[in-house]
């Protein structure tokens, strides 16, 4: 039985009864059902736009999927294992580790991170910059 359909019955009983509503206890319980009315019309407008917004996107979701399958092929499975492939770094390329004084976690990069002097953490957006100056590379001194 709706909520709609139990108000309806409350009602009938109500006019059975044959409520006074001129008295206090008729004009309250009269109130009642009739807020009892509205809240149950508006539950049943709210399911019926729920049913409304479940059907659009379930066409949504439908129509995704037909995108996807457009744009990323039909063969999901080799797909998964090619998307997460883990690049290795070319061997000459030297990496760099430093630790972030805000959060503490340790920040991976490459030269050429290093060489623009500054490094945004991954973790905890911090910037950290880099100061090469003073540091020279190990070169042979000639001795003569």
């Amino acid at each position: 039985m709706e909520i709609t359909e139990k108000v309806a019955y409350l009602k009938g009983l109500a006019e059975g009864m044959e409520l006074d509503t001129e008295k206090k206890e008729g004009k309250l319980l009269a109130a009642i059902i009739d807020v009892l009315d509205d809240i149950a019309l508006e539950i049943a407008d709210m399911k019926a736009d729920q049913a409304e917004l479940y059907d659009g996107l379930d066409a949504v979701s439908d129509d995704l999927e037909d995108v996807e399958d457009a744009v990323f092929g039909e063969d999901e499975e080799d797909d998964e294992d090619d998307e997460y492939e883990f690049e290795e770094p070319e061997e000459d390329e030297d990496c760099y580790a430093t630790t972030c004084p805000t959060c503490e976690e340790t920040i991976y990069f490459d030269e050429s991170v290093l060489e623009d002097g500054e490094v945004i953490c991954p973790n905890c957006g911090e910037k950290l910059e880099f100061d090469l100056n003073g540091l020279e590379e190990d070169e042979p001194k000639d001795e003569e």
